[in-house]
């Protein structure tokens, strides 16, 4: 996942703090519940024991609600 608004070309940047710190959240809980890294193998809140599984996209849409 990959965070456009970061980079100020066109209209991919955020316009509103708000969307801004909404998209860099749901970056981090992708990053650290869904991702599974290539050197731990499992995700960064499976090996810190936060997590017992890898999370779905399902998962991390519930969440907004």
């Amino acid at each position: 996942m990959n965070i456009r608004r970061l980079t100020r070309l066109t209209n991919a940047h955020s316009m509103k703090i708000q969307n801004y710190v909404h998209a860099l959240s749901l970056n981090f809980i992708f990053y650290n519940f869904a991702r599974i890294h290539q050197t731990l193998r499992v995700t960064p809140a499976m090996q810190a024991g936060v997590a017992t599984h890898v999370w779905s996209m399902d998962q991390i849409i519930e969440l907004l609600d």
